[in-house]
């Protein structure tokens, strides 16, 4: 069940649904909230590189190279290209409670694509959410910081989870404030 914008308000209200900073009273929807868009992009320098290893557990992170926009400035997002980036806000859920980002249509009708796989944020998560933009148009976009980014909805759990994301053994992303690159070569294995 997808809690409404009454229950998202009332679980703020309990702690049980945290963000910081404070989202303006227009960011809520009739079941979600919208976030903004951070200063932080990760983006792959691809020229360098002439393919992802998973694998490798530091070459993911150092083909990428960090570009901070100035609050006002636009983060260019070229055609077919695919960078990371973070939203403004940090998300702290309870152990009972699951999120989900969702891209924003106003942004998907100009080819943006927010997020590719990484939708469901665990009960227990906290930390920023790392953005996997898209632009799958022809034409390049403006993107600036503090925009409206994604939509967050959140479903409660029959019962708090005894395995929440903050204490879980092996979390790769909890408490993460920059977008982080994929930490996939931990769970790769070579085949014997």
């Amino acid at each position: 069940m997808v809690l409404s914008d009454v229950d998202i308000r009332r679980y703020i209200a309990e702690g049980k649904i945290k963000i910081d900073p404070e989202l303006p009273e227009d960011h809520f929807g009739s079941c979600s909230i919208d976030f903004r868009l951070g200063n932080e992009f990760s983006v792959f320098e691809h020229s360098k590189f002439p393919f992802i290893d998973p694998r490798d557990k530091f070459a993911i992170q150092d083909m990428m190279r960090t570009i901070v926009v100035e609050d006002g400035e636009p983060f260019i997002l070229q055609p077919r290209d695919f960078v990371l980036a973070i939203t403004m806000e940090a998300l702290d859920l309870a152990d009972d409670v699951l999120g989900r980002l969702e891209g924003r249509s106003s942004l998907g009708r100009i080819g943006i694509i927010v997020h590719g796989t990484a939708g469901l944020f665990d009960p227990g998560w906290t930390g920023k959410a790392t953005l996997e933009l898209s632009n799958l148009g022809r034409v390049p976009v403006a993107l600036y910081p503090g925009m409206r980014i994604c939509s967050f909805t959140f479903e409660p759990l029959s019962t708090p989870s005894s395995n929440p994301y903050r204490t879980k053994k092996g979390n790769k992303y909890a408490g993460q404030t920059s977008p982080l690159a994929s930490r996939l070569s931990g769970e790769v294995s070579t085949i014997k």
